[in-house]
């Protein structure tokens, strides 16, 4: 069983994050802080479980998106086998069904990778004291996805290149001319989280402008 830190003693965390260089640059970031040591990095789900085991830290930072098993696994295979385990999510999606599955699944915390390293250091220590932080652009997704009263029609075909129902959403608003602004006040999200969106929806169609993607939603009937 893992013990949490007593005063003096730095918190041990692990990180997982399958790119090299976010994990590298992770690792170095939080081990300049005094009262963090992290004892293991992993660069994928599995990698993870065997760390946590062998070091038992009290604390993991865990992307979602992962080769061999994905953060959400990881997140309730941890939650299971090692509960006294806090875990944070930090990774470049927030929309809402990654959200709600990783927070199910046991995360306490969920942060977006622009956090700032003192945000996620207190994310870290109030995980281990049982307190949940969560990125505002998470907080206004999982809001949205639990109170927004609207019904949403089932997309019964296939979309392509990956992309998600919400993405699809945004790609069709975007198509009809409308600026990030108007998207988030008519889905009741944030500007970051539209942003964010917006951006995965331009590498998945590999559209480098609007006009592109508006070309892209066109062709496959999106728009």
């Amino acid at each position: 069983m893992t013990a949490a830190p007593t005063a003096g003693e730095p918190l041990r965390i692990v990180v997982a994050d399958d790119q090299a260089s976010v994990r590298e640059g992770l690792v170095a970031m939080l081990g300049l802080l005094p009262d963090i040591d992290v004892v293991g990095a992993a660069a994928d789900g599995e990698q993870a479980l065997r760390i946590v085991e062998r070091t038992r830290p009290g604390a993991i930072l865990l992307d979602l998106h992962m080769p061999v098993l994905d953060g959400v696994e990881t997140t309730r295979r941890l939650t299971e086998r090692h509960p006294d385990v806090a875990i944070v999510v930090l990774t470049t999606y927030d929309d809402d069904s990654s959200v709600l599955a990783a927070l199910r699944a046991g995360a306490r915390s969920y942060l977006t990778k622009d956090a700032r390293r003192t945000e996620i250091a207190q994310a870290l220590r109030g995980a281990v004291s049982g307190l949940s932080v969560l990125d505002p652009g998470v907080r206004d997704t999982l809001l949205a996805a639990t109170a927004d009263p609207r019904p949403r029609e089932p997309q019964k075909r296939d979309l392509p290149d990956g992309l998600t129902q919400r993405e699809a959403e945004i790609l069709a608003m975007i198509a009809r001319g409308m600026a990030n602004p108007q998207i988030a006040a008519e889905l009741f999200l944030s500007s970051h989280t539209i942003k964010s969106h917006v951006n995965r929806i331009f590498a998945k169609t590999g559209s480098a402008d609007r006009a592109a993607a508006v070309r892209y939603a066109r062709q496959h009937g999106l728009g």
